[in-house]
């Protein structure tokens, strides 16, 4: 509304920011995937907010902090599942099926960060920490299938490291196809439907 001076007339106050960290970080992911990190300026940011590079600052220090908060909210999705009941306890087998499952929820739950994760090329430092993190990931994942093999319930013949690439590419791809709110061709699945089909697919061809 228009405030009125003292002199009789009128102006319309400024714009404040209504920017929380939480939605900046949104509106940056988005034009992290669409532009590319490195193709990505703080004025690109600036524009796509509606608001001055000064009240970004006012948020974050750097495009960098942007990347690493974003990264680290996938990957603390990730890492959580592994914290979980069915990722600690029971065979082997039934906690990589539980890990690979929520791997899939996660990465719906959370698709352009974990979108964004998988496009980061090591180029900075918080690239570099982030693939770090992702290859400790994948050691551990790979864990569970050495012990399900050990444990008699995946197939002996498979090597540990490439069956969990193999596996996990066929998971990664889903952020190159999959949206939530559905295509042309139909609605799209829920999350629960894409983890039964992964793990179907998966282990039937995995266990022994």
């Amino acid at each position: 509304m228009a405030e009125r001076t003292e002199s009789g007339g009128t102006h319309e106050p400024a714009r404040r920011d209504t920017y929380t960290a939480e939605s900046l970080l949104a509106v940056a992911v988005e034009v992290f995937n669409r532009r590319g990190y490195d193709g990505t300026s703080m004025e690109h940011l600036s524009r796509a907010a509606g608001i001055s590079k000064s009240s970004i600052y006012h948020h974050v220090r750097s495009k960098e902090e942007l990347l690493r908060r974003a990264v680290g909210r996938a990957l603390d999705g990730l890492f959580g599942s592994l914290e979980e009941t069915g990722a600690r306890e029971g065979r082997a087998v039934d906690r990589l099926e539980y890990v690979v499952r929520r791997t899939v929820e996660v990465l719906v739950a959370e698709l352009p960060y974990v979108t964004l994760l998988l496009r980061v090329r090591g180029n900075t430092e918080t690239e570099r920490w982030a693939l770090e993190r992702r290859r400790e990931f994948d050691h551990r994942v790979a864990d569970l299938v050495k012990q399900a093999v050990a444990e008699g319930d995946l197939r002996s013949d498979l090597d540990a490291r490439l069956a969990t690439r193999l596996l996990f590419g066929m998971v990664n791809s889903l952020v190159e196809w999959y949206r939530p709110q559905g295509s042309a061709h139909g609605a799209a699945a829920t999350a629960e439907e894409l983890a039964d089909t992964v793990t179907g697919l998966a282990f039937h061809g995995l266990r022994a």
